[in-house]
């Protein structure tokens, strides 16, 4: 990092961003963001969060600097995310360690408490906003039209009535171990409403979806405690266990990562196979909830499992 007149150290170029870039202070007590309306919106949200509780970076001081680019000044929740903390940890093998996941269970029942303690009821309409956007439907539509089909229409259907009755709330979007420090939640650019625990319920789930390129996995008995200690923080506040709305939630996961992973030509070897992949992990995914109302990732192959049985003809 170099550290410019100001006393700042840039960190790194923001991903929501085309000129926007992060800084340090020198001594890593707060953090500076630099972009356009977007970094304004996700302030403001920030902002509003905060007083209602959230575990959320505080905004220290925002602005325009004297070439016009917003800027906003928070501070730190640290250095180190749970990422972070994941990946230094291992050993040799793959596993989690525990306190990575017993800290992502602490983080995410507080995250949970706090949405749960400043519900919205669903308005016609809302919840399919979310699905759209969660999902990116269009995206993925679009770039998968073979999966534009009555059974794929079916599955989000249910999807969709099965959580009816489940009150929306202030959420992530994007919520995720790359995301969570210890001491709580950053990056709400994608923020929106949300069912409540679609943030934090899938945040041990989704690691099968990168198919073993995030290096760790997390055992079932880590996900089995993971779960249950939001089942007992959403039991505590709404009187409900969230968990049973698991399946639908990572149902719409697999729409999601399956628009992070467009199509591409078939000689750049390396990208098709990664969106073939996602395309199969998606059907799987399907498939698990048509049978059985939930999505168990264990079940997943990861990339390199599936890269050998493509190579041999076993996947289409």
């Amino acid at each position: 990092m170099n550290e410019n007149e100001s006393g700042w150290r840039f960190v790194k170029k923001r991903t929501a961003s085309d000129d926007g870039a992060v800084y340090v202070s020198a001594d890593k007590t707060r953090y500076r963001r630099t972009g356009g309306p977007e970094l304004q919106a996700e302030t403001e949200f920030q902002r509003r969060i905060a007083d209602l509780g959230y575990p959320v970076p505080h905004v220290l001081e925002d602005g325009f600097t004297d070439d016009g680019h917003y800027y906003v000044v928070e501070e730190s929740l640290g250095d180190q995310t749970l990422h972070d903390r994941a990946v230094a940890s291992l050993d040799g093998g793959r596993t989690l360690a525990d306190d990575v996941t017993d800290t992502a269970a602490q983080v995410a029942a507080r995250l949970l408490h706090a949405q749960a303690a400043h519900l919205v009821q669903p308005t016609p309409g809302a919840l399919r906003l979310w699905l759209d956007s969660a999902g990116f439907t269009q995206n993925v539509f679009e770039e998968n039209p073979d999966l534009d089909n009555t059974r794929t229409h079916a599955a989000l259907e249910h999807a969709l009535d099965r959580l009816g009755t489940v009150p929306l709330t202030a959420g992530h979007l994007d919520y995720g171990l790359p995301n969570v420090l210890p001491a709580g939640v950053i990056d709400w650019q994608h923020h929106g409403l949300v069912p409540l625990g679609y943030d934090v319920l899938p945040a041990l789930e989704i690691i099968a979806f990168k198919g073993g390129n995030k290096g760790y996995t997390a055992s079932p008995g880590q996900r089995r405690s993971y779960l249950a200690v939001l089942n007992d923080a959403s039991l505590n506040a709404i009187g409900q266990p969230v968990s049973q709305n698991l399946g639908a939630y990572l149902l719409v996961k697999a729409l999601f990562f399956l628009a992070l992973m467009r199509p591409t030509d078939p000689s750049r070897t390396d990208k098709h196979l990664k969106w073939q992949y996602r395309r199969h992990l998606f059907t799987k995914g399907l498939e698990q909830y048509e049978y059985t109302g939930t999505v168990d990732t264990a079940l997943f192959p990861g990339l390199d499992e599936f890269a050998a049985g493509h190579s041999t003809g076993d996947h289409p």
